[in-house]
């Protein structure tokens, strides 16, 4: 069999591209993947996407509630952003970082123009791991201090210094990386360590917690405090009001470069250009990547402050990349901003997300028991699943695999088996399907999963 690729789907056949059993047999002979036991994955041969929906060999549809991994924010297939790549490709297909570009600048303004304050400077890497490399790099040479703060919960890339700041069990087989890199326990009620009963306690303990650590570390070592607006992969931890500013109040206190990782968040994911204008707070520096252009071509990079860029006027920046604002991924990059104002993206993230996600998963708290917290915003949610709703015990253990992944699996199967691609980590479903999602689309994906969550309801004890 045979697939011709449309931005419809699947349609006819074209003997000219690899059927399904060619597809995967490259893969398995030569594809070296991320994050896993070779041997031990059979990666879904994917034919075609369009919109909100991906399309296998044999024709199966599957609704993208994951978004790929939260970059695909425009959806697989935008005619937008396909558009501007042939159209840059056949003028100017690349040009080196040093000189100067109309779609690279043209990005750089638009970024800038919709960052808080005075963060009007855009370095553009090639993702989003490289983007907190270079923004560390930065706080470190502007302070003159080495160490960085991140928290436990966090992911922030696989390189040297991103992996180290990662905070969760991916870092633990690339250690030793970057010694100069301490963690703290960011806001998490619903499991908080600070013995929290309600979002103002747990908000003002996480920041006494974070001062102590500050105090304890040595605030003359410490160049950076690293943090996810919202936490991402690692449970869409929405921090408490207050938090944010607390935290750039303790940067301000002790001297600290103030570091937004926004790679996950950033570009319209919760209805805001960057989260942290939902959060009333002003970083030092932001870093992005993923819906930038919806990973059509790889991008990313850190929007830098006034204060910060000043300091390189005369001090040369230490850093660079042969592929830096290249312009493929500009242009998408430049679309994007034009689909987002003609479309009214932001408005509707917001829409969908309180007068549809909301209500309808606050509600399965009262129907499915193995429902153990739901939280997020916009078009990013996640659904905590617990074996015992009364002592919280998660559905699986942390960072559990074969077969103690058992019920977590299970529920997935469930998800693709009815037609929707899940996002699942540990114990969590989230939720992040394409910001052009449509409401129809929505809704029943919402079905899917509700569905899905009776399997995991059947270990509950």
């Amino acid at each position: 069999m045979t697939i011709e690729i449309t931005t419809t789907g699947v349609t006819t056949e074209a003997d000219d591209l690899a059927t399904e059993a060619e597809v995967r047999a490259n893969d398995r002979g030569h594809v070296f993947h991320s994050w896993s036991a070779q041997a031990q994955i059979n990666p879904l041969p994917v034919a075609s996407g369009a919109g909100s929906t991906f399309w296998d060999y044999e024709g199966n549809a599957y609704l993208d509630f994951s978004s790929q991994l939260v970059n695909l924010n425009l959806g697989h297939q935008h005619p937008d952003l396909v558009a501007a790549i042939q159209n840059q490709a056949g003028r100017l297909a690349t040009i080196q970082p040093a000189m100067a570009n109309d779609v690279r600048g043209e990005l750089a303004r638009r970024i800038s123009e919709v960052a808080p304050g005075t963060l009007n400077k855009v370095f553009f890497t090639n993702g989003g791991a490289d983007a907190n490399e270079y923004a560390v790099r930065m706080a470190r040479r502007v302070t003159g201090k080495r160490k960085v703060l991140s928290m436990y919960r966090s992911y922030h890339g696989s390189t040297a210094t991103a992996i180290s700041l990662t905070g969760d069990p991916r870092r633990w087989a690339n250690e030793p990386s970057d010694g100069s890199v301490a963690h703290f326990f960011g806001p998490y009620l619903y499991r908080s360590a600070f013995h929290a009963t309600t979002e103002a306690e747990e908000s003002a303990r996480a920041l006494e917690h974070l001062e102590q650590v500050i105090v304890l570390e040595g605030a003359q070592t410490i160049a950076a405090i690293i943090i996810e607006t919202i936490v991402g992969t690692n449970g869409v931890l929405v921090p408490p009001a207050g938090y944010l500013p607390g935290v750039r109040a303790l940067c301000d206190k002790y001297n600290i470069v103030y570091i937004a990782d926004e790679v996950m968040v950033g570009f319209g994911r919760i209805g805001e250009w960057f989260a942290v204008n939902a959060f009333d707070v002003t970083p030092d520096l932001i870093t992005f990547a993923k819906g930038v252009n919806s990973g059509y071509v790889p991008l990313g990079g850190v929007v830098i402050s006034d204060a910060i860029s000043a300091f390189f006027d005369d001090v040369p920046f230490p850093g660079g990349l042969t592929y830096s604002g290249h312009p493929l991924a500009c242009a998408p990059g430049v679309a994007t901003f034009d689909v987002f104002e003609r479309d009214n993206i932001l408005e509707r993230v917001k829409d969908l997300g309180s007068r549809i996600i909301e209500p309808t998963v606050r509600g399965w708290l009262e129907t499915h028991p193995s429902l153990g917290d739901v939280r997020g915003t916009g078009l990013f949610w996640a659904l905590e699943l617990v074996s015992n709703p009364e002592t919280r015990e998660p559905l699986v253990p942390f960072n559990a695999s074969g077969a103690a992944a058992a019920p977590m699996n299970a529920v997935a199967a469930a998800c693709k088996a009815a037609g929707l691609w899940p996002f699942v980590h540990f114990n969590r479903l989230h939720i992040a399907p394409p910001l052009v999602i449509t409401e129809e689309e929505l809704v029943r994906g919402l079905a899917i999963i509700d569905a899905a969550l009776t399997v995991a309801d059947g270990y509950v004890v």
